[in-house]
């Protein structure tokens, strides 16, 4: 398998603060890869950063061989990058529908120009959008509450509507930030089984989570961060008997008891 994502030597600093020190790891296609650490780690800021919603302070990312560092969230996108997060992000005031739409867009043919200039098939072009966003609800259960408004929906849902419209700009990569998060056992169980579907779709993913019993059940690979840098990386037996990972995991138990 060829290497989708290569992360090398990223740093981030806030003001003097070091959120992500020289970190280097790469993502083969096909994989479920899993990032993960205690609270503060820089789990978040290394996802706001191959997402493209934070620049690094130095080093690279590079997605199919192309540089990515610095680019905008929007063309990081549509280069086959799709993302979820931590705080469930939709539009409240639109249904279920809409909200995959929006992510469609950015795969339509020609749809933001025909609406700004209203020209002649911009309604069978929405029409076309309206579809594909069904199919998309589909693979996520949620085809028949399609117009029902996305703040009526329970959250454990309203998680599966973020996946939806991710997977409507048809990623290559999809970046899943604490989907387990506030979920159900069964959600959990229902979520895990669509992380698979996806993956034997053709979507490699990268997700961090604070579900260790959930990652260490589906991940191919795992990165451990502790203080911004990278403490460990290979196979879940591999971390979960790293001494490194042991202590960072013991000692953030410690500082809660």
């Amino acid at each position: 398998m060829t290497t989708l994502l290569d992360v090398k030597n990223l740093t981030r600093a806030f003001d003097g603060l070091i959120a992500v020190s020289d970190v280097s790891f790469s993502i083969t296609g096909g994989q479920i890869k899993a990032l993960i650490g205690p609270n503060g780690a820089g789990k978040s800021t290394l996802l706001n950063m191959v997402s493209g919603t934070l620049p690094p302070t130095s080093g690279l990312i590079a997605y199919q061989g192309r540089v990515i560092s610095n680019r905008p969230p929007h063309r990081i996108a549509g280069y086959g990058i799709a993302r979820t997060f931590q705080n469930v992000e939709l539009f409240m005031n639109m249904t279920v529908a809409e909200n995959v739409m929006v992510g469609r867009h950015l795969r339509s043919r020609g749809m933001l120009f025909s609406a700004m200039f209203r020209l002649f098939g911009t309604a069978a072009e929405e029409r076309r959008v309206r579809e594909d966003a069904l199919r998309f609800l589909e693979r996520v259960g949620l085809h028949d509450q399609a117009d029902t408004p996305a703040s009526e929906l329970p959250f454990g849902r309203q998680r599966l509507l973020e996946i939806a419209r991710a997977l409507a700009t048809e990623p290559r990569l999809l970046l899943l930030d604490e989907a387990a998060s506030g979920l159900s056992t069964r959600e959990k169980r229902d979520l895990v089984s669509l992380i698979y579907a996806i993956r034997d779709a053709g979507v490699t993913i990268f997700m961090v989570d604070h579900d260790m019993d959930l990652v260490m059940s589906i991940s191919d690979e795992v990165v451990v961060l502790d203080h911004g840098e990278k403490i460990a990386e290979g196979t879940p037996t591999d971390v979960q008997h790293d001494e490194r990972v042991i202590a960072a995991y013991l000692g953030e138990e410690a500082a809660h008891a």
